[in-house]
């Protein structure tokens, strides 16, 4: 029998069909307001969540979709595909697997069903610092344990959605860098209830950014929270952050594979109905070949994209393909995004036909949630056993 292994499932076909047919209800123009006017696009938040596709990985008996990893992805692939910007909601699907697999019953008893009925908003993730940025070790922001409470003080920068979320998993010091006999212990994870703590501790300051991303800058001024915040064990919480990054990166690989598939549909669309010279562009081998080029290199980061998500559902180690998937695929779209605006010529700088708009957010995913140049040093050292570049 064939090794069906990069096939979709009926029920994978049609569920990413009836999320292109949701997000078509949301065309360019909706997107392009938003992003002149740097809103979130709640209406369509909305009704993702209404229609149960941001609860996918929440197990049937807290009210989720009780589905893998795949799905999400492709649940996110499509939201870009489409036109939309699947960073709007794309946290909430790899934050809440901190929770599912460290949090208590009793947490997850209180959250989860909130959660998946969109009664609750979890999309904030406060990890990155001024001073610390891809060295999580060296973050400075530190929760001090007094009685029932931990308090909270120091800083956070380029934390998305936190104006638009009620809860923010938080990622802080909670013993000295120096009492511990590893850099990676005596970090904690805590799950905070934002909208009880803004005015209260938390300062948050929106950030300009060149994309519509809903970017703060957060202060924590003895921000107190409850100790039953804390999500699995004191001093644990790197290791916590560390397994869900594997998710993370396979949930951003799609948000690049969806953008990239955007990119080259409109680019073919262009390339064979714009004549000039007395035949279609298409028809050029400098305007055809790297459109072309891109879909095959976005069809090489979909397959390592589908490995690593399989992988990851089956329960095995994962954590080189779901680094080689974002590489790849963040790649991809940026070549996807050039070959469309070449194609294009003047009009791919144009508002009205989005291709700047996705390019801005495409270009994100080079950088974050990790620089690919650190995908590169992780395959060099922990793949292929070369002595640490950095």
């Amino acid at each position: 029998m064939a090794d069906m292994t990069f096939t979709l499932t009926d029920e994978q076909r049609a569920l990413k069909a009836a999320v292109y047919d949701l997000c078509k209800q949301y065309p360019s123009e909706y997107w392009r307001e938003l992003d002149a006017k740097r809103e979130y696009p709640e209406a369509f938040v909305s009704e993702l969540t209404k229609a149960g596709y941001l609860a996918v990985l929440i197990p049937e008996e807290y009210g989720g979709g009780g589905l893998g990893i795949m799905e999400a992805a492709l649940i996110l692939e499509e939201i870009g595909r489409a036109g939309g910007n699947p960073a709007a909601c794309h946290a909430q699907m790899y934050i809440m697997g901190t929770v599912l697999r460290h949090g208590t019953e009793a947490q997850k008893r209180e959250y989860m069903p909130k959660i998946a009925a969109g009664e609750l908003r979890l999309q904030a993730f406060g990890v990155t610092e001024p001073n610390a940025g891809s060295d999580t070790t060296k973050l400075q922001t530190t929760a001090v344990r007094k009685g029932d409470r931990y308090v909270v003080n120091g800083q956070k920068m380029f934390i998305s959605r936190v104006l638009q979320s009620d809860l923010m998993l938080l990622l802080a010091r909670t013993t000295p860098v120096d009492e511990v006999k590893k850099k990676t212990d005596g970090l904690s994870v805590f799950l905070i209830d934002i909208r009880e703590l803004k005015g209260k501790g938390l300062d948050v300051r929106p950030l300009k950014m060149m994309m519509n991303h809903s970017t703060n800058a957060l202060f924590f001024d003895n921000m107190e929270i409850p100790a039953t915040s804390l999500i699995g064990q004191e001093g644990n919480g790197f290791s916590y952050i560390l397994d869900g990054m594997n998710a993370e990166r396979i949930l951003v690989a799609s948000d690049s594979l969806g953008d990239a598939r955007w990119f080259t549909e409109k680019a073919v669309a262009y390339a064979g109905q714009r004549v000039i010279f007395g035949r279609p562009i298409g028809a050029n081998q400098g305007v055809q070949f790297p459109i072309a080029k891109a879909h095959v290199n976005i069809e090489a980061a979909d397959l390592m994209r589908t490995k690593a998500a399989r992988m990851f559902d089956a329960g095995l180690p994962c954590g080189p393909e779901a680094n080689m998937a974002k590489y790849l695929a963040s790649e991809a779209a940026i070549e996807a995004g050039n070959a469309c605006i070449d194609c294009h010529g003047g009009y791919g700088f144009a508002e009205e036909y989005d291709i700047e708009r996705k390019f801005r957010e495409s270009r994100l995913y080079r950088a974050a949630p990790i620089n690919n140049n650190l995908v590169i040093a992780y395959v060099g050292e922990h793949v292929l056993g070369m002595p640490r570049s950095y």
